[in-house]
Order: structure tokens, then C-alpha cells, then sequence
């Protein structure tokens, strides 16, 4: 029963930007500049870490991990947005679609693990810098990042087979500009519906509210551990470690509760959509190499300079 209602809805029609049809050329240009720096400047910290020796540590082992989910992120939703931009044709099948969700919300969850892990990193550095190197062994860092990886793909399995479990036999328009939760939530049919949303959206806050409350408590100890540092020099320079990566977090779950949690008005679909698409699937990516590398380039001068002394 179930899978002959699935299969009345062979493919879904995603309404994206076409509410918004004389900027369309404009949002492609500008969308496609980003994404192309975002590619680059993901690209430039991987070689960059890869080339220098002196950056050879863990984290900039998580960060070059980083890199490549943000790359993965942005190419499973942007370059199925630009040819929709240019498109009259905005049909996706519904194995494609399926494919989307769960590609999309592994690397999108994997990037929330790591940024957990970077601030265990950070944590463990300032506070038990006698214990780093046991702690942060080489076999330490790839349970790390697996287990970061392994947590994603099981995160996007899960989302993905509660919401295509769900019966969609009716309407197939997607009001977004890739295949999103609450939007294809609108359109499936039956009594799973709620508790699929409610079950769904739990797993999501749970876990993206456990991260931010891990990185919260890694910096609890690390600004407990600055403040006892006697001098203004050693505080400024300890903090400066971090300060990226704060930076990063604060960007990406600021971002994250502007669009999730915010009041939604009847009328607030087309808006909603323009700013995820500006903030959490663009922007944020485009941020993230530019915080980065900036630390890249502070350390690599601060290194040449002690070695200079």
C-alpha cells in the first residue's frame, strides 16, 4: 500500500527562487562568485596545511577536515541551485532528492561534530597542555574525525528514511530550492506526519544544542584557565589560538537560530527561503575560509617571527 503511494510521486518540482524571477540572473552571478571562492579558499587552507610543516598539528588536521565536509556541503546544494536559476526545468526524481537530504545533512552535521571536536582541542591545548600529546595522539585524532564522519552519516540515514518513510501521493511542488525538511514535510500524507516532524526536529535541536553546549563548557574551562594567566601578553596570545574558531561558531549556530528559530509568519516562505540560501548554504561556507585562513597566516608570521629571534 505504502509503496504504491510512494511511487504516484516519481519526481518533485522545486519552486526555489522562481517567486523571484527578474533577480534570478543576479542571484546566479552572485551565488556562483561565492561558491567558486568558498571552493578556493577551502582549497588554499588544504595546501597550505599540507605544504607547511609547522602546521602539521591536530588542529589544523580537524580543520583541513573541515575543509573537505564544507566543500561537500556546498557542492551537494549549490550547483543543483545555480542550474536551477538558469533553468525553466526544476524537476528532481525522488531517488535524486532522497540522495540530496542525506548527503546534505551528513556533511551538515559532520561539520557540527568537528567544530565540537576543534574546541576539545582547544580545550585540552590551554587547559592540560602537559597532557596534549597523549591526549591528542595521532590515533586519538582519527577516532576524532571517524567518529565525527560516522556520527554525520548516521544523522543524515536517520533524517532521510523518517522523512521518505512518509507517504507522498499528492502535490510535488517543493517550496525551496533544494529538497528540505519542512517543506517536504508539507507535502507527505497520513497520520506519521506530525510525529515524524516533532521526531525529527527532536533529534535535530538535541543534538545540535549538545554540541553547542560542549564547545560552551570547553570554553568555560579555557576562559577560567586565560583569566589566571598573569600577564596581559600571555592572555592575549593564549586566546589568540582560539579566536577562529570561536569566531566560526558563533557565524554558524548565529546563523543557524536566526533561520530555525525564529518566528515563521504565514506569509514568510519566500523570505525564509532567500535567507537560508544567503546565510546557512552560502554565506556561512563563504565565512569559514576567510576566518581561517586568516589564523593560518597569523601563526605562520608568528612562527617566522620567534624563529627570528
Amino acid at each position: 500500500m505504502q509503496g504504491d503511494n510512494l511511487s504516484a510521486v516519481s519526481e518533485f518540482i522545486l519552486i526555489g527562487f522562481s517567486t523571484f524571477p527578474h533577480l534570478q540572473l543576479v542571484f546566479f552571478l552572485l551565488f556562483l562568485l561565492m561558491h567558486l571562492f568558498t571552493l578556493l579558499g577551502n582549497l588554499l587552507i588544504m595546501a597550505t596545511i599540507w605544504r607547511e610543516r609547522s602546521l602539521h598539528m591536530p588542529m589544523h588536521l580537524f580543520l583541513c577536515t573541515l575543509s573537505i565536509s564544507e566543500i561537500l556541503y556546498t557542492f551537494t546544494i549549490i550547483p543543483r541551485m545555480l542550474a536551477d536559476l538558469l533553468s525553466t526545468v526544476h524537476s528532481i526524481t525522488f531517488t535524486a532528492c532522497a540522495s540530496q537530504m542525506f548527503f546534505s545533512f551528513t556533511f551538515g552535521f559532520t561539520h557540527s561534530f568537528l567544530l565540537t571536536v576543534m574546541g576539545y582541542d582547544c580545550y585540552v591545548a590551554i587547559c592540560h597542555p602537559l597532557c596534549y600529546s597523549v591526549l591528542m595522539s595521532p590515533g586519538s585524532c582519527a577516532c576524532l574525525v571517524t567518529g565525527s564522519w560516522a556520527g554525520g552519516s548516521v544523522m543524515g540515514m536517520v533524517v532521510t528514511m523518517a522523512i521518505f518513510h512518509l507517504i507522498f501521493c499528492g502535490p510535488n511542488e517543493v517550496h525551496h530550492f533544494f529538497c528540505h525538511v519542512p517543506p517536504l514535510l508539507k507535502l507527505g500524507r497520513g497520520t506519521d506526519v506530525p510525529g515524524v516532524a516533532k521526531g525529527v526536529g527532536l533529534v535535530c535541536i538535541t543534538i545540535l544544542l549538545g554540541c553547542c553546549l560542549l564547545i560552551l563548557l570547553s570554553y568555560a574551562f579555557i576562559v577560567s584557565t586565560i583569566l589566571r594567566i598573569p600577564s596581559a601578553e600571555g592572555r592575549h596570545e593564549t586566546f589568540s589560538t582560539c579566536v577562529s574558531h570561536l569566531t566560526v561558531v558563533v557565524v554558524h549556530y548565529g546563523f543557524a537560530s536566526i533561520i530555525y528559530l525564529k518566528p515563521k509568519g504565514p506569509h514568510s516562505m519566500d523570505s525564509d527561503t532567500l535567507m537560508a540560501t544567503t546565510t546557512y548554504t552560502v554565506f556561512m561556507p563563504f565565512l569559514s575560509p576567510i576566518i581561517f585562513k586568516l589564523k593560518i597566516a597569523m601563526r605562520k608570521t608568528f612562527l617566522s617571527k620567534s624563529g627570528t629571534l
